[in-house]
């Protein structure tokens, strides 16, 4: 395995030698490109205690992604960019616009709470939230906080916390605009408007993506079909600075995805499902995501905050034709033919308050309210599956946050969530740190519990559902080292997780219980018992700085070790979609003034697909390429290579993933005369 990977990396170091070979010397224009920020977190960070706190007193696990270093590297998709994040499992069910999961520190999707914007865009029915429609465009920076967060988030936050911001306008007003060909038949392009006048800041982007000659079962099995992929994607912030440092802010943001997709086909030999190219299946999805938000200073120690928020989704699905097995070769008609319509909408009101208690506590107390709704149709029947159900809860959270001459932190919290369906949880958590100025050495630790309320599908759908449902729950503990290098040259990290989960939700054969029409003895019950135990290290180096042809090279890598047990099913059964080991890699090289590249390595180590240990899906290792050049102080060109070596490999068992591709574009700047 060492010599594989070494192997790999001495062809990559060998492409990215070759780009700074090729590049011509600076010239005398100037290039405003060149002056993003290196590649390291911001200052302050938001989510693990929803005040703002610099870096350096957080007690929690947590790691940031800007939007310059994905417009750096050239990502195309959040779940891209959190591909390479620590502590994280991305797993997608093919080619672009197809089903993406993302899981945290051993949970599962439905424990990965996702906010855009301060609106939960987790969904009502089934709980998780698909990142298949969300790109890039307009995103400010992604802050991911791992370990179970339900003291402050409530349901949903057992496994971590995603929190994704659209951009702010700031400073000069611009406008900006992209556009990029490459493999797949792949055109996208988009433009931007940002910038800041008076009290009044604006952000607002428009893109589109289209794709073609893409299958979603892997084509390495025998699947001809190209399924393709259409996205329109919107997105606005704009806010006001008020008297008294105060602000009021609106975000929206409008997802549309069509994508045609493949299933499986039922073998009528060994029952088996065999996969299978389906012919005219396809959906459509349609989100609108809407938030407001409002921060005022009553006094020059207490400050509220007011936080409204829905999200809405339409998906309409389509479930083909025919279909081709893959295994037998057999063609017909689909055998299980669906159409549907779910429309799901998820609200939030949040009210915070925040009060310094003289210098050292900062105390936080508040309300929030969510509901979501959910209705789902039977097209081919015209009969409604459920329709106006509704999940909703009031809650009351109240924390401390202490800070004793900048070396000693900790926090305290408690929460209360009451809910119409199966009644109450109280959660807590606790952290502490001790930050060593002298040497830069900071030592952190947590312990929290959690829990994840059922979805509206588990409760209610016919045949499945169970009213008598109870909430998910956990219990965790992390501690870290950090230590930060002299001279900022960068930061390295050591930290261990456990997670207990209790009172899983899965489907159990149980005819004495499962007595509905169409159960066939099969519901949902809290039935499972989960761990998930591992080591988490992460190094962030700044390795050169103005050398020849060494203008900077930064250095990042992410190791997980995640030692999962699916103790339901017996002490020796790993759960689904997690492996053993996760190591990701960026380079991130910039020889001359203008000119930058970036090299990604991500291995992925052998997991499971399915329960029970079913469905081994082997090891890869894949690296990609990416590399800008500003061509003037408002043009920049730009290319990227995926998989770069072609690994054969799959993140799913039998659904695709990219061949060796190549994408090129160019993107524009200017500076508006205002």
């Amino acid at each position: 395995m060492v010599w594989f990977v070494a192997r790999h990396v001495c062809r990559a170091c060998v492409l990215l030698s070759w780009i700074a070979v090729l590049a011509y010397p600076a010239s005398a224009q100037e290039v405003a490109m060149a002056d993003q920020p290196e590649l390291e977190a911001p200052d302050v960070v938001v989510s693990a205690t929803k005040t703002p706190t610099p870096a350096k007193q957080v007690t929690s696990a947590v790691e940031v992604i800007t939007g310059e270093e994905m417009q750096q590297r050239k990502v195309k998709t959040v779940a891209e960019a959190l591909r390479w994040a620590q502590g994280l499992s991305v797993n997608q069910s093919g080619g672009p616009g197809t089903a993406v999961d993302v899981r945290i520190r051993g949970g599962t999707p439905e424990q990965t709470m996702v906010l855009i914007d301060g609106a939960i865009v987790n969904s009502g029915t089934l709980g998780s939230y698909d990142f298949a429609n969300l790109t890039s465009d307009n995103i400010e920076r992604i802050e991911i906080l791992r370990g179970s967060q339900s003291m402050l988030w409530g349901s949903d936050a057992m496994g971590g916390v995603i929190n994704i911001t659209t951009k702010r306008g700031r400073d000069k007003p611009n406008i900006s605009a992209f556009t990029e060909y490459g493999s797949f038949d792949t055109i996208r392009g988009g433009a931007s408007l940002s910038g800041k006048k008076g009290p009044i800041d604006f952000s607002g982007s428009i893109s589109r993506w289209d794709t073609a000659g893409f299958s979603a079962i892997n084509y390495r099995r025998g699947a001809t079909e190209r399924d393709g992929y259409h996205n329109w994607q919107g997105s606005v912030r704009l806010g006001a600075d008020l008297p008294k440092d105060g602000r009021l802010e609106f975000s929206f943001r409008w997802l549309n995805g069509i994508v045609n997709y493949d299933g499986f086909a039922v073998n009528p030999v060994t029952f088996a499902s065999d996969p299978a190219d389906v012919f005219g299946a396809k959906s459509k999805d349609n989100q609108y995501i809407f938030a407001g938000n409002y921060l005022q200073p009553i006094t020059d120690w207490w400050s509220q905050r007011l936080t409204l928020s829905r999200a809405t989704e339409s998906l309409l699905s389509n479930g083909g034709i025919f279909e081709r097995d893959l295994v037998t070769g057999a063609t017909g008609p689909v055998g299980f033919p669906f159409q549907s319509q779910i429309e799901t909408t998820s609200n939030r009101i949040e009210w915070q308050h925040n009060v310094q208690v003289g210098k050292p506590l900062l105390l936080t107390a508040g309300y929030q309210f969510r509901e979501h709704k959910g209705d789902n149709t039977d097209l081919l029947t015209q009969t409604t599956t459920f329709s106006n159900k509704i999940l909703s809860s009031h809650a009351g959270f109240g924390e401390a946050q202490l800070n004793l001459w900048d070396r000693v932190f900790g926090t305290a919290g408690i929460r209360y969530d009451d809910y119409n369906v199966f009644g109450s949880a109280t959660t807590y958590r606790v952290t502490g740190g001790y930050l060593v100025k002298e040497t830069g050495t900071k030592l952190r630790g947590s312990y929290a519990t959690g829990f994840r309320a059922p979805t509206i599908n588990q409760l209610f759908f016919p045949g499945f559902g169970n009213p008598n449902l109870q909430p998910e729950k956990s219990q965790a503990l992390d501690a870290a080292i950090e230590q930060a290098l002299p001279n900022d040259r960068g930061s390295i990290s050591v930290g261990y997780f456990w997670t207990r989960y209790r009172n899983l939700i899965l489907s159990v054969f149980d005819p004495t219980v499962c007595t509905a029409p169409n159960s066939f003895g099969f519901c949902a019950q809290n039935a499972g018992l989960a761990r998930a135990q591992g080591v988490e290290v992460s190094t962030k180096l700044k390795l050169f700085r103005d050398g020849p042809w060494i203008k900077s090279l930064d250095l990042q890598i992410h190791y997980t070790y995640a030692a999962t047990r699916d103790l339901s099913s017996g002490p020796d059964t790993r759960l689904p979609k997690w492996p053993l080991h996760q190591v990701t890699t960026i380079i991130s090289y910039q020889p001359i003034e203008g000119l930058r590249a970036n090299l990604e390595g991500r291995y992925f180590g052998q997991r499971f697909n399915n329960v029970g240990n079913e469905g081994s899906i082997p090891s890869f290792l894949v690296w990609n390429l990416s590399a800008s050049y500003d061509v003037t102080k408002q043009i920049q060109a730009y290319l990227r290579f995926d998989n770069m070596f072609n690994e054969k490999y799959e993140e799913v068992l039998f659904f695709g993933t990219p061949i060796r591709s190549i994408f090129g574009g160019v993107r524009i700047n200017y500076d508006l005369p205002i």
